[in-house]
């Protein structure tokens, strides 16, 4: 399958970021990749190329230049960032490139889901529960602690889980230093309580950004093992579904 690619930017675009899809003009389905703490890094570019390469219009919006910082990636400065920058703000940016993305001529927006990482994992869950059209969600670590309310943070996920509509999947480690134990319980609860088809993966070996290179936690056997299960569950949400 041939694949394009390309960088996107605010002054052309409308967003940042980078997007791969096949080259057919035919309409397929779509997966808005949502980053970790570290921005746009290569790994995640490699990931959308991949998803094209399965046949996703696939797209990983650089949520912190929307936001005003410039680089493309910023290792080590995700919590200082994240204190500056409420989830408002996060999730307003986010729906500018969910829309991009679903009104592409080659994308059915029928079939488009998010797959997201760590701090993304932390901020789709309040986007999908406020985008109905959202058909598919896969959550690798999201980096969820039972905490208080805050004007940063307004809206909690253990609340937010129990109101999504769309088949999920969730994937977490024990040695996770973000979301201990009790946490991980809380939020299977929620995501148990919505009604929705549900996977839950779990990995007592596996350590928080156990999937990206960038990280300290970084497990590259495991993380091969995990994409397949991914991918797979995508298949099922998004590509199995009769055409309407």
């Amino acid at each position: 399958m041939r694949v394009a690619s390309r960088s996107l930017t605010r002054e052309q675009d409308g967003i940042s970021g980078f997007l791969a899809y096949p080259a057919a003009a035919a309409r397929k389905p779509g997966i808005l990749l949502l980053h970790h703490a570290h921005g746009v890094t290569a790994d995640l570019k490699s990931t959308v190329v991949d998803l094209a390469h399965l046949g996703y219009a696939a797209l990983v919006p650089n949520l912190y230049h929307m936001l005003g910082e410039p680089a493309q990636s910023h290792i080590g400065r995700g919590a200082e960032l994240q204190q500056r920058l409420n989830d408002g703000e996060f999730l307003r940016v986010i729906g500018d490139s969910w829309r991009y993305l679903a009104r592409r001529a080659d994308v059915d927006p029928t079939r488009t889901g998010v797959l997201a990482h760590s701090m993304g994992g932390r901020l789709a869950i309040p986007f999908v529960a406020d985008t109905p059209e959202v058909r598919a969600l896969v959550l690798y670590y999201p980096s969820i602690r039972d905490e208080i309310e805050t004007e940063l943070r307004p809206r909690h996920a253990f609340d937010l889980a129990r109101t999504l509509k769309c088949p999920s999947m969730m994937i977490y480690g024990g040695l996770d230093h973000i979301a201990g134990a009790e946490t991980r319980r809380r939020l299977w609860e929620s995501f148990q309580a919505n009604g929705q088809a549900f996977e839950w993966h779990f990995y007592s070996y596996a350590r928080h950004g156990f999937a990206s290179p960038d990280s300290e936690g970084y497990q590259p056997e495991l993380a091969a093992m995990v994409w397949p299960l991914a991918t797979g569950f995508l298949h099922r949400a998004l590509v199995e579904p009769p055409l309407a």
